[in-house]
């Protein structure tokens, strides 16, 4: 496992982080398709044999058990990792059982402490902008949250769009307020939207990039086929799988994929990693699965070479895409 910093922050983390999205029960909240503890334990445990610190959740993932199932499995070697979770979602059906108010924020973090069993949250991120709730009211419970209370080490965001973000950096910077110290945006070789404006603003701003769905929830594996009906518990149950993927464009770029993956003999999504590694600014793209195998095939992504003339091949088919993902 090779390790980077976190931005301009004094944080170490491993080049992948494991995504707990999938964990949390097939019969719990609101993705069909997790695993229950044991199961997800057992991924758990692999990755940090494989040399993986970071772990990413939130408290939206599975109403909460994403965060219980992680901090039961990493009791007794907490201090050792870094624990990421995100706020914003509701939480519940009362009016202010979600966005950024400081009433939901700090309501939300003692109860992400409390499910994670923790005394500290290593990373604390904005799960999306709340536009109803003031950036200043935003940022100094942020702000307050690590220097006052002392349950949050560093603050980072999710996707926005990239005048947003940098408007939350100059206003942080005007009030001498945390600064965010990564950006956890939607980014993929399929979905590339992000090297407009947000990635070069983090490169200018020094924040670390840690893409979310960096196989495009699975589609990147290789397994679907244009014009053959897909199947899986994946694509019944999550929405956002063939609503933002299986375009012409994607399956054009699939199939370059494929075949560069076969001459190199290496898997898809191997590959596809590979390829998300080498981009300029990413540190740690956030990886989940539901099978220690697939855990070790992703890990292996790391020792994989791409030329520039490779790079070109994958990416010369990409068209613009609508954005996807802020909301």
């Amino acid at each position: 496992m090779n390790y980077l910093k976190l931005g301009k922050s004094g944080l170490t983390v491993s080049r992948l982080c494991l995504g707990c999205m999938s964990f949390g029960g097939a019969q719990v909240g609101n993705f069909g398709w997790t695993l229950g503890y044991e199961e997800s334990k057992t991924i758990i445990d692999k990755a940090i044999d494989l040399g993986i610190n970071f772990f990413d959740t939130a408290d939206f993932y599975s109403e909460g058990r994403s965060e219980q199932i992680l901090g039961k499995a990493v009791k007794g070697r907490r201090d050792e990792l870094i624990i990421a979770t995100k706020v914003y979602f509701p939480m519940g059906n009362g009016v202010n059982s979600g966005g950024l108010s400081r009433k939901h924020v700090r309501q939300a973090v003692r109860a992400s402490l409390e499910r994670l069993d923790t005394s500290y949250i290593d990373l604390y991120q904005i799960h999306r902008l709340d536009s109803n709730t003031p950036m200043e009211e935003i940022l100094s419970t942020l702000h307050d949250l690590v220097h006052e209370e002392a349950v949050v080490n560093y603050i980072g965001a999710s996707s926005m769009w990239a005048w947003q973000f940098e408007k939350l950096l100059q206003l942080s910077d005007r009030l001498g307020l945390e600064r965010f110290v990564s950006m956890q945006n939607h980014y993929n070789l399929v979905y590339r939207e992000e090297e407009r404006e947000m990635i070069p603003l983090c490169l200018e701003e020094g924040v670390a990039v840690i893409p979310w769905s960096p196989l495009a929830r699975g589609f990147l594996s290789g397994k679907y086929r244009e014009g053959e009906k897909p199947s899986g518990l994946r694509y019944e149950k999550d929405q956002y799988l063939a609503q933002r993927y299986f375009k012409p464009q994607d399956f054009k770029i699939m199939e370059r994929l494929v075949s560069l993956s076969k001459e190199k003999d290496v898997k898809p999504a191997q590959l596809a990693l590979a390829w998300l590694l080498n981009k300029p600014g990413v540190v740690s793209p956030i990886v989940g699965v539901t099978k220690v195998e697939q855990l070790v095939d992703l890990v292996e992504s790391l020792s994989i070479k791409i030329s520039s003339s490779e790079t070109s091949y994958l990416e010369e088919l990409y068209e613009p895409k609508r954005v996807e993902g802020h909301t």
